[in-house]
């Protein structure tokens, strides 16, 4: 195996801290802006570290808009979506990935075909069938379409096909039913890949503003954070409340940071398990 000189490993070095830098940057200066006094907020050139840690943004952004209520339909919508997401991907999975039966491959292709779709395609007709349903205006609305999804399924039925086909026999030998199966034997073989969809689908739906922002016309109050975070927006009136929209973003992205901290390392397994499988 060649090795790269010493100074090649420098220059990658260094590159990889410019990068990070670079990522890092936007959140380091919404975090330092939302407690800047509106003052230092319009200084030219602009103050990078505020004077002191200014803690008034915070209290007025839930003066004007409703954040711990926007907050929690986000953490409702994040979580129950993601729940289904798990349940639903492990379940399909395991029977594309496990089970033989007439039509499996073009069934799973079909599936697959779906994920190239434009969300704006299926927007309209998403719609109207929750319309119909009497669940627009509802959070019940937004959860319900998102509970299954072609890109979990995908990914858990790629690990799922590596799961030994003996450790599953000798299962169903002991008597387990094939829910347990699913849930007490191939879940925990499987781990990083279920942390890693977590992640994604966790941040994906506290994230997506287009859907919520159409089925939730009217009911203001059933908001998440990141259509709140709109009326924030409209509230700035140049510099002078800059803070406060930093507040308001930064209150927004702190709990799916939270959560890539703390499966961060799953998502490493799953990357390097699928490498290697690669």
């Amino acid at each position: 195996m060649t090795r790269l000189p010493r100074p090649t490993h420098g220059l990658i070095l260094l590159l990889i801290i410019a990068l990070a830098v670079a990522s890092a940057f936007p959140l380091v200066w919404m975090v330092l802006s939302s407690f800047k006094t509106p003052e230092e907020s319009m200084q030219t050139p602009p103050v990078w570290i505020p004077g002191s840690l200014n803690l008034s943004a915070y209290g007025a952004v839930s003066e004007v808009i409703q954040a711990g209520r926007s907050l929690w339909n986000s953490a409702v919508i994040a979580t129950v979506t993601t729940t289904g997401i798990l349940v639903t991907s492990l379940m399909a999975g395991f029977a594309f990935a496990k089970y033989r039966f007439r039509g499996r491959n073009a069934l799973f292709a079909v599936m697959i075909a779906t994920m190239f779709l434009p969300p704006i395609v299926t927007l309209i007709p998403l719609y109207r069938m929750v319309s119909a349903m009497g669940f627009s205006a509802s959070l019940v609305g937004v959860i319900l379409p998102n509970l299954a999804n072609a890109f979990g399924i995908f990914l858990m039925r790629q690990f799922i096909a590596g799961v030994p086909d003996d450790l599953i026999d000798a299962a169903r030998v002991d008597g387990a039913s094939e829910l347990r199966v699913v849930f007490s034997v191939v879940a925990p073989a499987i781990v990083p890949a279920i942390a890693a969809l977590a992640l994604f689908a966790f941040v994906y739906h506290w994230n997506t503003y287009l859907w919520p922002l159409t089925v939730l016309q009217g009911a203001s109050e059933d908001y998440p954070i990141v259509l709140s975070l709109g009326r924030l927006l409209s509230y700035n009136r140049g510099a002078m409340n800059t803070p406060l929209v930093m507040a308001g973003a930064t209150m927004a992205v702190l709990p799916p940071l939270v959560l890539f901290v703390f499966l961060q390392r799953f998502f490493v397994d799953s990357m390097v398990s699928a490498a290697v499988k690669g």
